[in-house]
């Protein structure tokens, strides 16, 4: 059992290898665990033992993250089965979001925060783009954070000066965050200066997200602030989703990443967006 866990625990090449930090258990897990519902949704149905063959993973970890990742909804198990949920849901999950374009989301979170002054109320969505410029928000102290997303307020919660709201609801599994009609409500009774918000895709000049319920609660949030800012990188206009949130021109700031055409920037500005183009930061740890 103790050369199992051991081999479990390391971080093999398929995860960055030694690029992660030695303490990292929970980055790998993550990480891990966003490859297999990858790799199901990519086949549709694997055995677990593949998995386990697969990952270099023991039985009882290939179970443990798949008994997470079917209770977040993605994925199905049954018989030594494991078949995937809907793409929709596995893409709009925080899981499969995490690491996608990890470098563009910390460059368009940097300029997203140029946004933001002391003193201010700012409305933080459940993105995983908008995460990323939580580090950023101690040098703009004093602030009132309000937010729904779980990750943001264990992330904002000893950071000083900031007061956090954090809004209730019905919590979903499967984006980490509280939606609906309480967490609504709540959000239409407040008053932000800035509201920062991400969505999936960007189509014919409109703002989607997959899920009803988590436009219903970005558009509240997009509704009750006096700024609103899009946080997009270049893959959001490269994918489709059901339901339209509002066009991007209604923005006050559409901020990209610098790996966008060309040819798209001048379509979104030729509708008269306002389009910010974050610079590339340097790697972490390359200064």
């Amino acid at each position: 059992m103790t050369e199992t866990r051991a081999a479990d625990d390391q971080a093999p090449e398929w995860l960055g290898g030694d690029q992660l930090p030695a303490d990292s258990r929970h980055a790998r897990q993550i990480a891990r665990r966003q490859m297999i519902a990858e790799a199901v949704m990519a086949e549709g149905t694997l055995r677990i033992e593949d998995l386990t063959e697969r990952f270099g993973i023991s039985l009882m970890t290939a179970h443990r993250d798949l008994d997470e990742l079917a209770g977040r909804g993605l994925l199905r198990k049954s018989r030594g089965l494991v078949s995937a949920a809907p793409t929709s849901l596995i893409e709009a999950s925080d899981v499969y979001r995490q690491s996608r374009q990890s470098t563009e989301k910390r460059a368009i979170a940097a300029a997203a925060a140029a946004h933001v002054e002391p003193g201010q109320a700012i409305f933080l969505d459940c993105s995983t783009t908008v995460l990323q410029m939580a580090p950023h928000l101690s040098a703009k102290v004093p602030l009132t954070a309000i937010t729904y997303a779980l990750p943001m307020m264990n992330t904002l919660r000893e950071v000083r000066d900031i007061t956090l709201l954090g809004l209730g609801g019905q919590f979903h599994n499967w984006c980490n965050a509280f939606l609906g009609h309480i967490t609504t409500m709540e959000i239409r009774r407040l008053r932000a200066d800035v509201a920062f918000l991400s969505l999936s895709a960007i189509t014919d000049g409109l703002a989607f997200h997959q899920s009803p319920e988590m436009v219903e609660t970005k558009r509240a949030m997009f509704d009750c602030a006096s700024k609103r800012v899009l946080l997009a990188d270049h893959t959001k206009f490269e994918r489709r989703a059901l339901h339209a949130m509002c066009a991007l021109e209604e923005f006050d700031v559409v901020i990209i990443d610098d790996e966008t055409p060309p040819r798209t920037i001048d379509a979104i500005r030729a509708r008269g967006v306002n389009v910010e183009i974050a610079p590339r930061l340097p790697e972490p740890g390359n200064g």
